[in-house]
């Protein structure tokens, strides 16, 4: 990671977005399963832009996780496609017609460029045990950052 990111030398916060659109995606492959220990390593990066069309993972896990956090129990949710371009914010949440998935945890880049793994905090439930089906939107609702003003 070069020393030159301002995330990681702590130069900008969430609070440097203003404003953000809400992303939307389409589920295309529903996951089942669950780990114990898979040994994810989120990146210590808050954010990351998404490209429509670019198709990524999502994953669940039940423990208090964040940017730069290693985490071990996950449950493999779905592959969704993005209809839209926009960012993604840690603590962002995501939902669909089946109910609240969780709040983003942060990014796993173990697979990329194939596919980013995007990690949810929630419950440890799989998309085939939360009833997901392929073509189910996503949605992807930024959160509002509260008067944390940096200069």
């Amino acid at each position: 990671m070069s020393n030159a990111d301002p995330y990681t030398r702590k130069l900008v916060n969430p609070s440097y977005y203003a404003q953000r659109n809400e992303l939307v995606a389409k589920v295309v492959a529903v996951l089942r399963g669950q780990l114990d220990n898979r040994n994810l390593q989120l990146i210590p990066q808050p954010s990351r832009a998404i490209r429509q069309g670019e198709i990524h993972e999502l994953i669940v896990t039940d423990e208090n996780a964040a940017p730069g956090c290693q985490v071990q129990r996950i449950a493999y949710v779905a592959f969704v496609e993005f209809l839209n371009g926009g960012v993604l914010l840690h603590k962002d949440s995501v939902l669909t017609e089946k109910g609240y998935l969780g709040t983003i945890a942060g990014y796993d880049l173990a697979h990329f460029p194939n596919h980013m793994n995007v990690a949810l905090q929630g419950s440890l439930e799989s998309g085939e045990d939360r009833g997901l089906e392929v073509g189910m939107q996503v949605v992807f609702k930024a959160h509002t950052v509260c008067n944390e003003h940096s200069s």
